[in-house]
């Protein structure tokens, strides 16, 4: 009976714990900071205007589907939406101070918009103002989201010891960047760069596994906790560290220089 007592007390202390860990984690809505807003703030401003660049598209190359022990899982393992961080990442480099985004990801609804508008105008007004042209960029940003591997390295360690043990395993991923720039004008890549970024998770837990009462009864308790690195958030950070990488390219081609 005490046997039993001192292990149920240990059950409760640990689901205890447990809860107050999750609530931890537990948030309210929050503004996401860029994982490399320091490096993207400390980015020497540009010598000269403001480049124009439009990002078409962002894509997932990998095919990769998101990891899973037991079962086959139809999630992608990266995000289908990278171009939304390529776009924050360019408006964010040296504070603003680089690079004029235009609106390239929606340009159908941009262009549906001022169909409406021009007809509005001529349908209700005598002598309508005409719109100003789109503004067009001189460059390109083109690449994507080229490597995914999973289980790049695992490990852990453990120990039991007359039915009670404990356990901690980790592994690492690894996601891949490329992306390049490209002259409108002439077509030609002007600078291509490829980043990666690992993705860790970590596990540990410990367990109770004996019989009571001649062998009789058995009792078995569980208890554990794992934390995994945001993969969305491994992503956006190998995207930002490719427009630093980019722009202190172009300085030592000397196509730019800082100010």
């Amino acid at each position: 009976m005490i046997k039993a007592a001192l292990v149920g007390l240990l059950f409760l202390t640990g689901c205890a714990s447990i809860e107050e860990q999750a609530s931890e984690i537990i948030e309210e809505p929050r503004i996401q900071d860029n994982p490399m807003q320091v490096e993207l703030s400390n980015v020497p401003a540009l010598n000269g205007p403001k480049m124009t660049i439009g990002v078409y598209s962002f894509t997932d190359k990998t095919g990769q589907r998101e990891p899973a022990d037991n079962f086959s899982s139809l999630s992608s393992a990266v995000t289908q939406g990278a171009e939304v961080w390529v776009i924050d990442a360019l408006m964010q480099a040296g504070n603003g101070s680089w690079f004029e985004v235009v609106e390239r990801v929606g340009m159908d609804n941009v262009i549906a918009e001022r169909q409406l508008i021009r007809q509005t105008r001529e349908n209700y007004l005598d002598n309508p103002d005409p719109l100003d042209p789109m503004q067009f960029a001189g460059l390109i940003l083109e690449g994507g989201i080229v490597g995914y591997d999973s289980n790049v390295a695992t490990g852990g360690n453990g120990a039991r010891y007359f039915g009670i043990g404990a356990a901690s395993e980790y592994r690492v991923d690894t996601v891949t960047v490329a992306m390049r720039l490209v002259s409108v004008s002439t077509g030609r890549v002007l600078i291509s760069v490829a980043t990666e970024k690992t993705i860790a998770s970590h596990k540990t837990g410990a367990d109770v596994f004996k019989f009571l009462d001649m062998s009789t009864k058995a009792l078995e308790i569980e208890s554990g906790f794992s934390v995994n690195e945001p993969t969305n958030y491994a992503v956006r950070a190998a995207i930002e560290a490719g427009i630093i990488e980019l722009i202190y390219e172009g300085a030592r081609r000397e196509l730019w220089s800082f100010k």
